[in-house]
Formats: structure tokens, C-alpha cells, sequence
């Protein structure tokens, strides 16, 4: 058995802003696995399917970020798993936008929501997808920024590129696990 965790914020006031890269990669998952992600559980939107064998669950945080936590310890105890088998999926403003890097396991960075997982588990265990978002312009608020939709078509993009690329990290974590799946997909952004 299996997760992924895309981290967001619910609530059409988020969808596809810069915060909820997590939640549109699951949505990509959601579609190429048609598996529709509507289950409620551990305060939490969920879809179950199997993928090479494998048990997986999508898990959307119905919590908003800060208590994102909250949903994934709920899942570790109801799914009964090890956080090296939850994969985490979370935008990040410390990598170059476009970018899309897994690690095996790490603390949370500058991110509110991986920093309510470590305080709710505990452990830093968890492989994770981090796409590159970029820093925000110096003139901007940091919330804004990261709760703030893409102004261009191109930056729409290269953020649906990355998703996707994201999605294909996913897969091939969950069937082959996370080294293939670094040595695979940890690139530079497309437009670099």
C-alpha cells in the first residue's frame, strides 16, 4: 500500500494558484487513472486505485496548508503506513519555477505545510515532488504570492508542464520507487 499527498488549499478563492501545485497534479493523476478523488476521509478528498499492483491512495488535505499535517497523520494510522511509503507533492518557492525535484525524505524548508507534517508525525521521512514556483518578486507578500494565480499563458504553461512531469515522477515512485525515480526525473525547468 501506497500515497500520494498533494498538498493545497480547498475552495474554488485557491484553485490553480502557485500553493496548490500539489492538488493539480493529483488532479492530472486523478484523470490518467480515472480515479475520481471524492472519498471523504481523514479530513481529506480521497481516490483508491491500484497501480502495478500496488495499492494507492490520492489524498487532497481538506485541512488548508498550515494543517496539512493533521490529514497526514490521520493517513498514516488509517492506511497503516510508513511515511517512506507516503509521497508528498508540494509547490516550492526555493527552486527555479518550472522545476521539478524528488528527494527521499528531508525537513520542511521554508514550506508551512511540510512544517505542519513534521510537527503533526514527527519525522521528516517522507519522499517528496517539490515544483519549482521561484521567489517571489521583491515587491511582493509572500502569501500573495504563493495564493496568487499565473498572469500569462506561457507561466500557465510551464506550470501544467511541470504538473505533469510531477504526475510521471509519481507513477514511476510508486512502481519503481524513489531512487529510479530521481535518477529519472530530477531535470532542469524546460525553458532553462
Amino acid at each position: 500500500m501506497r500515497a500520494i499527498v498533494g498538498l493545497g488549499n480547498p475552495g474554488d478563492k485557491y484553485a490553480h494558484t502557485r500553493h496548490n501545485a500539489g492538488f493539480d497534479t493529483l488532479d492530472i493523476l486523478s484523470m490518467r487513472l480515472n480515479t475520481p478523488i471524492k472519498k471523504l476521509k481523514c479530513h481529506a478528498t480521497i481516490g483508491e486505485t491500484v497501480i502495478a499492483g500496488e495499492r494507492v491512495a490520492l489524498i487532497k488535505p481538506q485541512t488548508f496548508m498550515n494543517l496539512s499535517g493533521m490529514t497526514v497523520s490521520e493517513a498514516l494510522s488509517w492506511y497503516k503506513l510508513e511515511p517512506k511509503n507516503m509521497l508528498l507533492i508540494v509547490d516550492d518557492i526555493d527552486l527555479p519555477f518550472g522545476q521539478v525535484r524528488l528527494r527521499a525524505k528531508g525537513g520542511p524548508g521554508t514550506h508551512n505545510g511540510l512544517r505542519s507534517i513534521l510537527q503533526y508525525t514527527a519525522s521528516g521521512d517522507f519522499p517528496r515532488i517539490r515544483i519549482g514556483m521561484g521567489a517571489p518578486p521583491p515587491e511582493w507578500d509572500l502569501a500573495d504570492y504563493v495564493l496568487g494565480h499565473f498572469d500569462t499563458h506561457e507561466a500557465r504553461e510551464t506550470a501544467f508542464n511541470a504538473y505533469q512531469l510531477a504526475a510521471d515522477a509519481a507513477l514511476c515512485w510508486v512502481e519503481h520507487g524513489i531512487d529510479k525515480a530521481m535518477n529519472e526525473y530530477n531535470r532542469k525547468p524546460m525553458n532553462a
